[in-house]
């Protein structure tokens, strides 16, 4: 394969799963907003959408303060935002559309209907009381894109890069998300109640990760702990967004990726170290390391492996 038909591939699915993290972050702000007493905590909701998205900085020179109606404008529309829902349906749609030969007709006809469903909504169109019911179709959107992807591409190394691209930015998502408040899961805040701000707080996080119900299946007779919490996003396989589910997934397809063209580059290797670490990993241990300290060490691993990748298979 060409590397520059394997970056498109890489580059489609990471997109996509960008849009809809990036939706999740809307839903949670928006929702917190909603159910918050005072005006503070409410763009503190705000701001934690541009913080997790690592948009904060491009945000802070286009506006002087931060409000909902232009978050909203900025994280969906604004085509100068490489992390706007419109940007990544965009060059996701483009990514696909240079290797639209190479994938199926199912997965071109959901990149392809969306994008074009999605360009025909203007800005203010999408008043805040509209904001659920238009993030819900991008949701629905995304996991078409993504069972069209699983249930008809062809397991070749087409189906591995994409993959790859798809599991990177979940991870990155993941991590940042937890970074940008990893003193709430420290275990000096296990402090339970169900009206505490702490219960909120981890709520949110799980929210902005869907995994909330999930946890309650995990830890059926726990109440919300920081050490739960963050175990469950962290170290739980079983949770398809925890950093240990994305690498265990990256381990086994980069181990398919070796084996397709009969060798191993070191991009890998990478895969396999970061993996072999999350799951001998213990939560105590992740704590005395330091939380922060994990988490920014797994953000530089997991953007290695990424550059890794692109040099070992000449992403153009």
């Amino acid at each position: 394969m060409l590397g520059r038909t394997a970056a498109s591939l890489f580059w489609m699915s990471r997109y996509h799963e960008r849009a809809q993290n990036i939706t999740k972050l809307l839903e949670v702000a928006y929702r917190s907003a909603m159910v918050s007493q005072q005006g503070e905590n409410s763009i503190d909701d705000w701001r934690f959408t541009l913080m997790s998205s690592g948009c904060d900085w491009a945000y802070q020179a286009k506006h002087d303060e931060i409000t909902p109606r232009s978050v909203i404008s900025f994280m969906v529309f604004d085509k100068n935002n490489p992390s706007s829902i419109r940007t990544c349906l965009e060059m996701a749609r483009n990514n696909a559309r240079s290797v639209r030969t190479g994938i199926t007709a199912e997965l071109w006809e959901a990149i392809n209907t969306t994008w074009i469903e999605f360009a025909e909504v203007t800005p203010q169109s999408i008043t805040q009381d509209r904001l659920p019911d238009f993030l819900s179709w991008i949701s629905q959107r995304s996991h078409l894109f993504r069972g069209a992807l699983l249930n008809t591409v062809l397991r070749d190394d087409g189906y591995f890069f994409s993959q790859l691209g798809n599991f990177v930015e979940r991870a990155d998502n993941t991590a940042r998300v937890l970074n940008t408040q990893y003193w709430v899961l420290l275990p000096d805040n296990d402090v339970v109640g169900d009206g505490s701000m702490q219960n909120q707080r981890w709520s949110g996080l799980l929210r902005a990760l869907s995994g909330l119900r999930s946890y309650r299946f995990a830890y059926p007779n726990a109440e919300l702990t920081a050490f739960n919490v963050a175990e469950f996003l962290i170290l739980r396989k079983e949770m398809p967004r925890s950093l240990a589910h994305c690498y265990q997934w990256i381990d086994d397809v980069s181990d398919d990726l070796g084996q397709f063209y009969g060798s191993r580059q070191p991009s890998l290797d990478l895969a396999s170290g970061l993996w072999r670490d999350l799951k001998e990993a213990e939560m105590r241990d992740v704590y005395q390391q330091g939380l922060d300290d994990f988490l920014n060490d797994f953000i530089v691993r997991n953007n290695a492996f990424a550059h890794q990748l692109s040099k070992d298979y000449n992403f153009a």
